[in-house]
């Protein structure tokens, strides 16, 4: 097992957690997201299920979602929590995790990462939002670092306007959307936004890539950021699971 493809801002300090089985047992409240992970706070669980993907292809809507629609200069302003959202089409992935199906509903990128790896953030982060039958939530949490050409540069070539028509992207490959390296972190949290509903099962991958021409792009729009801070973790346990 390799992590340093996947989480190199904790290693080797990640590696060796994961097998010393270290950390506290989950207890508390409030699970907020997003959190810093931290090497003492993973452990590897045999038992744990597997986070089995099915992704196929999918055209994409990327429209600019709003939180300032009644203010007068809601389209010149920027509220921390909007972003650029991808919807998919029905039924182009689903993930399977201990015989639940969450279907893939769309995917939306925060500047900087809202996931820290050592205290460290990324330039950009991508969630991967997905919704079982009975409305249970399960997002997929992408850090996007400085690199070669990926499928998430074609996502956010051209932005959406906050007030303006929706972008129609081309069928894109919604596998190419996760790294290579399969192996993830999960821990159960909340959502990161309003109302910051806990009980959302969240999955952390290693790093994709994205060009700097991308990041500037998203920068460019969000220049004050729309991330939210990282919360405490209060006796949570990360733990280390296999990627199908």
């Amino acid at each position: 097992m390799n992590l340093r493809r996947s989480l190199p801002a904790l290693l080797p300090l990640v590696l060796a957690a994961s097998f010393a089985a270290v950390g506290t047992a989950e207890s508390g409240t409030p699970k907020q997201s997003p959190v810093n992970v931290t090497p003492g706070a993973i452990r590897f669980d045999p038992h744990a299920p597997k986070l089995d993907v099915t992704y196929g292809y999918s055209a994409l809507e990327l429209k600019y979602i709003r939180k300032d629609a009644a203010k007068s200069d809601g389209c010149t302003t920027r509220d921390h929590e909007e972003t650029e959202e991808a919807e998919v089409q029905p039924g182009s992935g689903h993930v399977t995790v201990a015989g639940t199906r969450y279907d893939l509903v769309q995917f939306h990128f925060h500047t900087p990462s809202e996931h820290q790896f050592g205290g460290r953030n990324t330039p950009l982060e991508m969630h991967l939002v997905h919704r079982s039958a009975e409305g249970k939530l399960l997002v997929i949490g992408v850090p996007l670092v400085v690199g070669t050409h990926s499928v998430v540069d074609d996502v956010l070539a051209k932005l959406a306007p906050e007030c303006g028509d929706p972008v129609d992207i081309e069928p894109v490959n919604l596998n190419r959307l996760l790294p290579f390296n399969h192996q993830t972190l999960h821990y159960t949290g909340s959502l990161t936004t309003a109302p910051f509903t806990e009980g959302v099962e969240w999955y952390l991958t290693g790093e994709q890539h994205v060009t700097a021409a991308t990041i500037a792009r998203f920068k460019g729009l969000f220049t004050e950021g729309n991330a939210r801070a990282v919360q405490p973790l209060n006796g949570r346990t990360i733990v280390e699971v296999p990627r199908i």
